[in-house]
């Protein structure tokens, strides 16, 4: 992916609370299957989970577990992991304009496993 965007690297829980529910829109199917690795500017491993707005690349610092937990803790999924059908609809109503940005975020996810 090229993109001429700021990059942040931010702690999920540190997220408003609108980016959170558009995250949870675009990723309705849980966080931990979407998780990327990459080196930070020290050479560190980081596991994340990378969101797109107009203006901005985010990677959202969390491990498996960490993603996994959030989502349980979540009340907006189901104890299968998935966001809730009326949540989600509030959410499709609130946010519709993101569905090319799940597209997208789906194809680039898929690139990087080849």
């Amino acid at each position: 992916m090229v993109t001429n965007k700021p990059k942040v690297i931010k702690d999920y829980n540190k997220l408003d609370k609108n980016l959170q529910e558009q995250i949870k829109f675009v990723y309705s199917d849980g966080f931990a299957d979407n998780l990327i690795h990459f080196f930070d500017k020290n050479g560190i491993k980081v596991t994340a989970l990378p969101f797109e707005t107009e203006d901005t690349y985010y990677m959202l610092r969390m491990t498996e577990n960490e993603a996994i937990a959030i989502v349980d803790d979540d009340d907006d999924f189901d104890d299968d992991g998935f966001l809730k059908d009326d949540v989600r609809q509030d959410y499709e109503d609130k946010y519709a304009d993101l569905d090319h940005i799940s597209d997208q975020l789906t194809d680039e996810s898929e690139d990087e496993e080849d």
